[in-house]
């Protein structure tokens, strides 16, 4: 079974029981590197493990870029 996400805007299909950290390993993307929003909200980077995510999530990933 899978779930559809919205990703940024673009549907994104995750496996049931996908967490923050799985999306961003099925995306390419370093958990490092980026901030994520999940329906709105901010999701701390110690809860990532603990979100599970839904059929119909709404995520944003931000990238972090430093610079002077």
């Amino acid at each position: 079974m899978s779930h559809t996400l919205l990703v940024n805007g673009k549907p994104q299909e995750v496996p049931a029981g996908t967490k923050l950290p799985g999306l961003l390993e099925t995306m390419g993307v370093a958990e490092t590197q980026v901030a994520l929003e999940v329906n709105g909200e901010l999701v701390p980077r110690a809860k990532w493990t603990e979100r599970e995510l839904s059929a119909g999530d709404r995520i944003e990933v931000v990238t972090l870029v430093g610079g002077g």
